[in-house]
């Protein structure tokens, strides 16, 4: 079984690629005078998904990614609140707003699901190339 070498290669870090890029289209045309509020707060908050993800994936012991994954869900929950804002302002649509949250959703079931798997693994848990097969199963 091969080992996964880096977060690039973890779904949750895919997924939270392709959402941060879709956030940054779908703010792309907010108003300018929420370029330092809401447009930043929800960028940041989509960025801060992934980066906890790669920060998580290099820590030296399981609780240490756990707690990075932990911090990345809440960044995707504050994302959701974020849209709800979004929405109740105009600056999206429902269908926007819709497609939007339940690709939050997803990212935060997956990063449930990968701690769930490292809750099953000992301490010092093997990075192996079927991480991403295996978290499915806590979903």
């Amino acid at each position: 079984m091969s080992t996964i070498k880096s977060f690039e290669e973890l779904i949750i870090w895919q997924e939270s690629r392709k959402f941060t890029s879709n956030i940054y289209k779908l703010t792309k045309n907010f108003p300018k005078e929420e370029l330092y509020g809401l447009t930043s707060q929800i960028r940041r908050a989509s960025i801060s998904i992934m980066s906890n993800v790669a920060e998580g994936f290099d820590r030296k012991t399981t609780k240490e990614f756990i707690h990075f994954l932990i911090i990345a869900r809440a960044s995707a929950s504050e994302v959701q609140n974020d849209l709800y804002i979004s929405l109740d302002l105009n600056y999206i649509d429902k269908e926007s707003f819709k497609t939007t949250y339940d690709h939050a959703q997803k990212i935060a079931k997956l990063i449930n699901g990968m701690i769930n798997y490292l809750k099953s693994q000992t301490e010092s848990y093997t990075k192996t190339s079927k991480i991403n097969e295996q978290i499915q199963q806590y979903i």
